[in-house]
């Protein structure tokens, strides 16, 4: 039986779709033979942005996890912008909402640490590292990101053991949307750089998430091979919607959202097709869950007085009952450069979940085309007010015909089961030679 030490700085309680990700994948490693050793953060003494204990559930007790220490500055953070949480990866505490001192304190995160404020775990997670592949005779190495910190720890293991070496980025390193609001310098920019190259050079295998992440870490180097990259999206767990009750149905029809909202996801189109289903007295309700500034909620609100229900951060089991519970499920792409290769976590569940999926964003993006051929919906552009309330007055037709209906897709969504993915990670760690 293969040994494979898994490097990943977020890990239950932590919250999020970059934990699921691995949780999952660990799961069906061992049902396929794989041990997988995980190394992480102490709870105690990480930064996590959200937290869900109840992912803990869903952990093999004979999976081996240690946890170590770590130093990073978000502490400090907190207390001097005065603000209750960890930034959000999007920054869902808008920009244009932050005073001077708060820009002041983004530039200091951004330029001091390199590439991210969680570089302090480096250490701490190298040293334990060590320890593992010595007294646990681990075969492969796989380190998983954002943050991309964590990707350095496997750079230093590979030079010191050899040992074959997976880098799994899920998000973009210097080509991500927001990269920009960190007001890097350009030194720092160049340092950050350097470090990207090093590990896309060094790497035996590259696993991303979609074919846009793909292309954009291909170009940051003339010595990298397209061989060496794999893409291997963000799925869901069927398990999971075996054993989740559906929250009770309204006799409304119930579009949903879950996650983050920033400036960056423009809702004008949406908006404007909400306002005329009002106009119609069209029955409907909106259920927002997730991280969103005041304006957004507020313009929410105004356009859809009494119609709009908040909640923040909810366990990913309720994430799951809301999604099966819901009539159609809004899926929004930032406007930001490289949207277009944006895949997010809930995208997988919204499939599984075997609802009407209305996307909006970059019609020719990765998000667009698998709900197209997964025959679960349509993506309009941002503006495409009209396109948006034609599609949602249909949606609501059928729904006055059959109340209860689901997509009858299952068969074609398959392929993004966190099962047939592990297969598919097991398969590229072999061609590694591990």
């Amino acid at each position: 039986m293969k040994r494979v030490l898994i490097i990943t700085y977020y890990w239950p309680p932590s919250g999020g779709a970059g934990v699921q990700r691995w949780v999952k994948l660990s799961k069906y490693f061992l049902k396929q033979g794989i041990t997988p050793y995980i190394l992480t953060v102490n709870p105690a003494k990480a930064s996590y942005a959200l937290l869900d204990p109840t992912l803990n559930d869903d952990l093999d007790p004979s999976i081996k996890i240690s946890r170590t220490s770590t130093l990073e500055p978000y502490g400090i953070y907190k207390a001097i912008t005065l603000q209750k949480q960890i930034p959000f990866g999007g920054f869902a505490n808008d920009e244009k909402q932050l005073n001077l001192f708060q820009k002041f304190t983004r530039f200091i995160r951004g330029n001091l640490f390199l590439p991210d404020a969680r570089v302090g775990w480096n250490k701490f997670a190298f040293r334990a590292a060590c320890k593992l592949i010595e007294t646990e005779h681990i075969d492969a190495v796989i380190t998983t990101s954002p943050p991309h910190s964590t990707q350095l720890v496997g750079l230093k293991l590979k030079k010191k053991y050899k040992l074959p070496w997976l880098a799994d980025l899920r998000d973009p390193w210097t080509g991500i949307y927001y990269y920009d609001k960190l007001y890097l310098s350009s030194f720092s920019k160049k340092r950050d750089a350097k470090m990207e190259r090093d590990v896309l050079e060094n790497a035996d295998g590259v696993v991303v998430v979609s074919n846009d992440i793909r292309k954009n870490l291909l170009a940051k180097s003339s010595l990298l091979n397209g061989s060496k990259f794999h893409i291997i999206p963000n799925g869901f767990d069927a398990d999971d919607f075996d054993k989740v009750i559906s929250e009770q149905k309204e006799i409304e029809f119930v579009i949903s959202y879950t996650g983050t909202l920033t400036s960056d996801y423009r809702l004008e189109g949406f908006l404007f097709a909400i306002r005329k289903l009002i106009a119609e007295q069209q029955p409907f309700r909106l259920h927002i869950t997730g991280s969103l500034p005041v304006g957004i909620r507020e313009s929410l609100e105004m356009t859809a007085p009494g119609s709009v229900r908040f909640k923040s951060h909810v366990s990913h089991h309720d994430a799951i009952a809301q999604m099966k519970a819901a009539d159609l499920l809004l899926l929004i792409i930032p406007d930001a450069p490289g949207n277009k290769g944006i895949l997010t976590g809930k995208l997988f569940e919204y499939l599984a979940a075997q609802k009407p999926i209305l996307g909006i964003g970059p019609v020719d993006g990765d998000a667009s085309m698998i709900v197209e051929n997964c025959n679960s919906g349509t993506t309009f552009k941002y503006e495409d007010g009209n396109g948006i309330y034609l599609f949602l007055l249909q949606k609501i037709a059928d729904w006055k015909n059959n109340p209860n209906s689901v997509l009858d897709n299952a068969e074609v969504v398959a392929k993004f089961s966190r099962e047939q993915q592990a297969k598919e990670m097991i398969r590229v760690l072999n061609e590694m030679n591990c």
